[in-house]
């Protein structure tokens, strides 16, 4: 087994790469997606795009919690944070994602006078809860499987401590659905999956056996160094040059097969299956979380009647076309023009996971 310091550096690299181009002579062009945010970076921090074939294409896909949530939800929670006496505590990188107009974020409506708090967890907008007990301090639970657990631990604190001034405003989403939305697209055009580690991790890997079994296409579960990324490309690569499509765990030291049974027993007990609003993929039927009825006092949708307003894009912005893997970040007219880390248009520029970011801060 590779020791920590192999998985950053692996010394066997050239031996695999060479594997990955004999193997590419057999299948021809292939594309493969990543569909986490963190795979993103980690790909594009490693340069792992520049050592490949150029036969072999790594897409990212929509893996980013903060990319994939769309602009009239983005505008539905600024102007809840202009609502008297409401303060909204979020992750940071949501703070500065436009909703469809440039330059409208959450961190402008802080300085408009609106209250908007960066917190690192849950966990912390309970604790600004219970401190001020004057405001309703709602909590916008952004991402996939992999903070779900974190998010209905706090749902069931507030519970348990009766805390009536605290909601979460409850904008996660399940990885599967996402996929066989994807999939179904007319302009899809993946060859096999670099599955989520992360996810994976709380879910486990057999949640994407779906993908080898319904549309016989591979994935490899995969973790996060350069060893990780490199020998889940080359498990893919066989897959494909023998045609036989199925389901690799490569990220065994954290990933099993059943996932995380008290992560999943957290997520079991909190929330049930809701129609979510996606960036770029549309609605899509039971691919997020909704409160169940017993926490409903903490469900910011219910408590403060929110509707969606019109679906608006900012003009210009392709992160849409990004996300599904239609379009490189440098296909995007305002990638490196008007869109940057410092004046980002689209959310693909403003996340730390976001792929236009990756490819702003590593040239690949």
């Amino acid at each position: 087994m590779l020791c920590e310091k192999e998985f950053k550096n692996p010394k066997d690299t050239e031996t695999i790469l060479k594997k990955i181009r004999d193997l590419s002579d057999l299948t021809g062009p292939v594309r493969l997606m990543e569909i986490c945010g963190t795979h993103t970076m980690a790909i594009a921090r490693s340069g792992l795009k520049t050592v490949l074939p150029d036969s072999v294409r790594l897409l990212s896909g929509p893996g980013c919690p903060v990319c994939v949530t769309p602009a009239n939800v983005i505008d539905m929670i600024l102007d809840l944070s202009q609502t008297p006496g409401v303060l909204i505590a979020s992750y940071g990188d949501l703070l500065r994602v436009p909703g469809s107009r440039q330059g409208d974020n959450l961190l402008s409506r802080r300085a408009l006078g609106g209250n908007v708090e960066s917190v690192y967890s849950p966990m912390d907008a309970i604790r600004i809860a219970r401190e001020h007990p004057e405001l309703e301090v709602v909590f916008l639970g952004v991402g996939f499987e992999t903070t779900a657990p974190g998010t209905g631990a706090c749902i069931m604190e507030a519970s348990r401590l009766g805390l009536e001034n605290f909601s979460v405003l409850c904008l996660l989403k399940k990885t599967e659905p996402a996929l066989r939305s994807l999939i179904g697209a007319e302009d899809f055009s993946v060859n096999g999956f670099l599955c989520p580690g992360h996810v994976a991790a709380v879910i486990g890997s057999d949640a994407f056996s779906f993908l080898a079994e319904d549309y016989g296409l591979p994935g490899v579960v995969a973790g996060f160094e350069p060893a990780d990324l490199l020998c889940s490309v080359l498990s893919l690569m066989q897959m494909l040059a023998a045609k036989q499509p199925g389901l690799k765990n490569e990220y065994t030291r954290l990933v099993k097969p059943h996932g995380n049974p008290a992560a999943l027993a957290i997520m079991d007990r909190v929330f049930r299956p809701a129609a979510s609003e996606w960036r770029g993929l549309g609605r899509i039927e039971k691919s997020g979380f909704a409160l169940k009825e017993e926490y409903s006092p903490w469900d910011a949708w219910k408590k403060f009647s929110l509707q969606l307003p019109e679906e608006k894009e900012i003009p210009g912005c392709r992160c849409a076309q990004v996300i599904r893997g239609v379009l490189s970040p440098s296909d995007c007219p305002l990638f490196r023009t008007v869109c940057s880390p410092e004046n980002p248009v689209g959310p693909c520029m403003v996340s730390g996971e976001g792929a236009c970011a990756a490819a702003f801060q590593y040239g690949n």
